[in-house]
């Protein structure tokens, strides 16, 4: 904490104030690495496209670049949950945040019509938050040597198989 206060030229209790603990700082970081200007820019763009069947497609971008940008940070703190409870319990936040956040896109293609005949929407939206996840980028991405870009492609291709009706 001396190190990062001295760093920013501040007082050691100035970051505590900010960050609580150096958990909160570890926090903090990912978040940034997560949710910076280029996750930024594509939720923008998602949000302005009106069609629902190609905002979905957005949802694949998205995860990408949050998976694609957090990997280095990630690689430092794989199993930093189970040391730090507090961290832990910041994914699951987040996690339970970005499924909140997934509510509009399928209410979206439920009100369009476009939602797969069969699937009501708590399915789809669960369908959607379980392929957006970190666990399919990490598989096909670091563990089976995808490109981010191929990742990016078939989860595009797969939402839509899955949750839009094609007839």
């Amino acid at each position: 904490m001396e190190a990062i206060a001295q760093e920013a030229e501040v007082a050691v209790p100035t970051v505590y104030a900010n960050f609580r603990s150096k958990t909160g700082i570890v926090a903090e970081i990912l978040d940034t690495a997560r949710f910076g200007d280029d996750y930024q820019q594509a939720v923008r763009e998602a949000m302005a496209e009106e069609r629902p069947r190609e905002r979905l497609q957005y949802a694949a971008r998205i995860a990408r670049r949050i998976y694609e940008s957090e990997s280095s940070v990630r690689d430092l703190l794989r199993g930093a949950g189970a040391v730090a409870p507090r961290l832990a319990r910041h994914d699951e936040e987040r996690e339970c945040l970005r499924y909140e956040m997934q509510q509009h896109l399928i209410e979206g293609l439920a009100l369009s019509k476009e939602l797969r005949a069969g699937l009501d929407v708590q399915q789809a939206r669960d369908l959607l938050w379980a392929f957006t996840s970190r666990d399919f980028y990490r598989m096909l991405v670091r563990e089976r040597g995808w490109t981010p870009h191929d990742y990016q492609e078939w989860l595009a291709k797969t939402l839509l198989g899955t949750l839009v009706d094609q007839g």
